[in-house]
């Protein structure tokens, strides 16, 4: 008898889950959707292309969500057996608000565990999908920053023309191995530069141990120099800020290629924040799961439905803003950053902790 009545909790719990992520999925397609028509709106693309863009970049955005979806649902599920009187049969066949409590709340965990190693993976790979699908159509480009497996690739529009330049290896500040293509209006080469390293700490970029042949009469003119500069419109700090899209890393990603994505040039200080965000997320379900819990389990009126409603709206609104405060707290080096992500779970755990003892007494 246990054994179905915990399987009955599970699946109803899942199941009011699931029907918030479909929920919250076709609200994004909706919402989404008109942003991608006004996008492609000039490009003579058929419908189906920003609804297949759109489709393949929800799912990135459900899960910055499900925090916030699992609390909602816990919240559903608790009325729904609350209601129905099931609760009261949960306690009669030895199932104490504290049991149920620890069933829902480390469902909401594992749950969590599982998005991270299984989903993620997936979602991150249509997000970059998207990302690169969308700007070969996007007209307002005038630049292209991109690593590949042949190095750092970079074009920037110039007043006479293009710039190209390609880096076999990026060292913090500097990059190594570097060629750099000028083209004119009309695409045609008309230099080349060679360079063994370039500091690209500003925007006046210093090139070492050049190499320059320039188009002179229909021949390239070869010129060595120890010194060369040249103006660009990135540096390594812009450079770097192109790729801050945690979205586009899964955490397995960022578990086995820590150390490679730093020597493509990724930020240590964005790396962390992005990995300390991902581990956090299942003790954040954990934790929404607890708060839904408490507040439900506290009564059995029927009528404090809508109270319900309006303190989870309210719940949900303080803890988003308390953790993009905390986070901004830690990117401005308030606080330590590792800290500012941890520090909305650490206080949300105090107060479920005291919750938890309340819940336990009814």
């Amino acid at each position: 008898m246990k054994n179905i009545l915990f399987n009955y909790i599970l699946k109803n719990f899942l199941k009011r889950f699931f029907l918030c992520v479909l929920i919250a999925y076709c609200f994004g397609m909706i919402l989404n959707l008109f942003e991608e028509i006004e996008f492609f709106k000039n490009n003579n693309q058929s419908f189906l292309m920003p609804l297949m863009l759109t489709s393949i970049f929800v799912p990135s955005m459900i899960l910055k969500l499900l925090p916030f979806i699992v609390f909602i649902s816990s919240i559903w599920f608790m009325v729904k057996i609350r209601n129905n009187k099931d609760l009261l049969t949960l306690k009669v066949y030895g199932y104490s608000n504290i049991k149920i409590f620890f069933i829902l709340a480390f469902t909401s965990f594992f749950l969590g565990w599982f998005i991270l190693i299984v989903v993620n993976p997936i979602t991150s790979s249509m997000v970059k999908y998207y990302e690169i699908t969308k700007s070969q159509y996007a007209r307002d480009i005038d630049h292209l920053v991109t690593f590949n497996n042949n190095g750092l690739w970079i074009k920037e529009n110039l007043k006479d023309g293009d710039r190209v330049i390609t880096a076999k290896k990026t060292e913090k500040f500097k990059l190594e191995d570097v060629t750099i293509f000028h083209f004119d209006n009309k695409y045609n080469l008309y230099e080349k530069i060679f360079a063994k390293d370039v500091d690209i700490g500003t925007n006046d970029w210093k090139l070492k141990n050049v190499i320059i042949f320039e188009l002179e009469n229909g021949i390239f003119k070869k010129t060595k120099k120890t010194i060369y500069n040249i103006e660009s419109i990135y540096n390594y700090e812009k450079i770097i800020s192109l790729f801050n899209n945690s979205d586009t890393m899964s955490f397995l990603e960022l578990i086995v290629d820590y150390k490679k994505l730093l020597s493509n040039g990724y930020s240590k200080r964005f790396l962390n924040q992005s990995l300390h965000t991902m581990l956090s997320l299942p003790f954040f379900l954990f934790l929404m799961t607890a708060i839904a819990s408490i507040l439900t389990m506290n009564t059995l009126k029927k009528s404090d439905n809508l109270k319900f409603i309006f303190l989870g709206l309210v719940i949900s609104v303080l803890v988003y803003y308390f953790k993009d405060l905390s986070i901004a707290l830690g990117q401005t080096d308030r606080i330590p950053l590792t800290l500012s992500i941890w520090a909305p779970i650490i206080a949300l755990s105090l107060f479920t902790f005291i919750g938890v003892l309340q819940i336990n007494e009814k």
